[in-house]
């Protein structure tokens, strides 16, 4: 199709909300535009068509025969364009909603609370997607991601969902006995973390102990690390976010807490992309990242 041949679809728009009223303001109210706006696109066309296509008649607008066949096949061109992106639409709100999530954060803060979103919106499917790459949210698919970082990644929408705390811990009886008032209590124990965790070596650090110096274990996945602590392994340090149940159940101890304000888990969107559906997992998992605050 050439479209260079066709008028502009803003001079269509106007001429056929002008032929269906047969009226021009009424047709600059539906199109939010002035009259004039409105006669200027129906002259312009007219003038490039060579034929009439309405005629003034009393307060209102006579459509001509030319006028008539054109409105015709406008509208229906354009009722079959709105079917389409109708058909779309319904497609993104049946289909499964798209989640990217680590497998830190599906494991141990979704996992343990998804089933009350499953029992309000049993109607709503969700496909969760547990991975430590990057992703590319248009390319790949995906509605919604649940990354770690400082919420700053350009061309898309993050909001904080919990805070960047940070706990070290370890299990009960792997310091049963000993004070702990700082890290460099903790020196002589062994540690385990995930070896891609560098951001978490470098906090470790910043308080005072020297990973080079103390006996330590890389793992590749949180599970393993997290399987590690909780059989008595070794000290490690981890969101606050992901290990408070297995605090709160007494698999662990916190032994040393650290703020990184500007860290957390954040929830990522496309800016207009985000789906009925979608809006609707966002809004629950605020409201659990609210309740996990005060808690």
């Amino acid at each position: 199709m050439d479209w260079r041949s066709l008028p502009s679809l803003a001079t269509l728009r106007a001429f056929e909300a002008a032929a269906r009223h047969q009226n021009l303001s009424q047709a600059a109210r539906e199109l939010n535009v002035t009259h004039a706006a409105i006669s200027q696109h129906v002259r312009k066309l007219e003038e490039e068509l060579g034929e009439p296509l309405l005629l003034r008649q009393g307060r209102g607008m006579a459509v001509t025969d030319a006028g008539r066949l054109l409105a015709e096949s406008l509208g229906n061109g354009f009722a079959t364009i709105a079917d389409g992106v109708g058909q779309i639409r319904r497609r993104g709100q049946d289909r499964a909603v798209q989640i990217s999530v680590t497998p830190a954060f599906a494991s141990h803060w979704l996992m343990p609370r998804i089933g009350s979103f499953w029992s309000e919106h049993p109607e709503i499917r969700i496909s969760i997607n547990p991975s430590a790459d990057l992703v590319d949210l248009r390319n790949d698919g995906v509605d919604l991601a649940v990354r770690y970082g400082d919420g700053n990644w350009p061309g898309l929408d993050a909001e904080l969902l919990t805070d960047g705390e940070f706990v070290v811990v370890s299990h009960p009886d792997l310091v049963r006995g000993r004070q702990v008032n700082s890290l460099s209590d903790l020196v002589d124990l062994p540690w385990v973390m995930e070896d891609h965790m560098m951001e978490r070596r470098r906090i470790v650090e910043e308080e005072g102990i020297d990973l080079d110096t103390v006996k330590l274990t890389t793992m590749q996945t949180s599970d393993l690390v997290s399987s590690a602590v909780a059989a008595g392994l070794g000290v490690s340090v981890q969101p606050r976010s992901l290990i408070e149940a297995q605090i709160e159940a007494g698999t662990v101890v916190s032994l040393h807490r650290i703020a990184q304000a500007e860290l957390g888990y954040y929830i990522v969107t496309r800016p207009g992309a985000v789906t009925p559906n979608t809006a609707i997992f966002r809004k629950w998992l605020r409201r659990k990242g609210a309740e996990a605050l005060t808690t």
